[in-house]
């Protein structure tokens, strides 16, 4: 049953891919305002700069203790203190397991989500791909994805472009679904890997930024940080002028 105790606020902000240039005004206000803070060890430091001593509590999380740390904070929360989550990227892609556990937790309605520029969006511009034209999937999940991995044969099949974001596992190599195992499944699909081109966006605008351009089947036998984006360029051009 949801928790309903109004006054509680939670924020959950989207804060870029890493970069602090990439932070939203409003994410910078509703962080400095909030006197609780949780996230990962990376998206806290993308908001290091707003942290004020002795003002804000801050509870660095991991996956094994996130839930705890959660349910410990709203307990101690007063009625009208805040507390703000940052997610990496958007808070609306590829979150969507932690923030349906965070309204179970705080309530519905005493949650608010506040949207930020995703890796998505950056690695379509880097890749000049455009978002309208191009299918997204996200296997950064814990539930089965065999119905995403159909859904990426297809989109293939069809001639979309395709943004994904692969699955790291770190305590179990067989669930993991990084850039190597994608390129080994799609061909035993059938697909043609050494045709499609692809891009690997790593650590995306901060200063370890890496970029790897190439073919599909290229990607087999490399390995790329759980922080990358990678993007299969099959877009088709075409101009207002072919319409008139």
């Amino acid at each position: 049953m949801e928790n309903s105790t109004i006054g509680k606020k939670l924020f959950l902000v989207g804060v870029g891919p890493g970069s602090s240039e990439y932070l939203t005004d409003i994410a910078k206000n509703v962080i400095r305002k909030s006197k609780y803070l949780i996230g990962y060890k990376y998206t806290l430091s993308i908001v290091r700069d707003l942290i004020i001593p002795n003002f804000h509590q801050v509870y660095e999380v991991t996956m094994r203790d996130q839930d705890q740390t959660y349910n410990e904070v709203y307990k101690k929360m007063g009625k009208d203190e805040t507390c703000t989550i940052p997610f990496t990227g958007d808070v609306n892609f590829s979150e969507s397991e932690v923030v349906d556990r965070l309204l179970e937790i705080f309530g519905k309605d005493n949650v608010e989500l506040m949207p930020g520029i995703s890796s998505i969006q950056v690695a379509a511009s880097k890749a000049k791909i455009p978002l309208d034209k191009t299918r997204v999937i996200s296997f950064h999940v814990t539930e089965d994805i065999g119905d995403k991995k159909k859904e990426l044969v297809e989109a293939i099949q069809d001639k979309k472009s395709v943004i994904l974001v692969p699955r790291p596992w770190n305590n179990n190599a067989e669930k993991n679904f990084m850039q190597s195992e994608i390129a080994s499944y799609l061909k035993n699909e059938g697909i043609d890997t050494s045709t499609l081109k692809v891009w690997v966006f790593e650590f995306l605008t901060t200063e370890e930024e890496r970029v790897f351009r190439g073919r599909l089947n290229e990607l087999e036998k490399m390995n790329f940080s759980p922080l990358s984006v990678m993007v299969i360029d099959q877009v088709s051009r075409k101009t207002y002028l072919q319409f008139e």
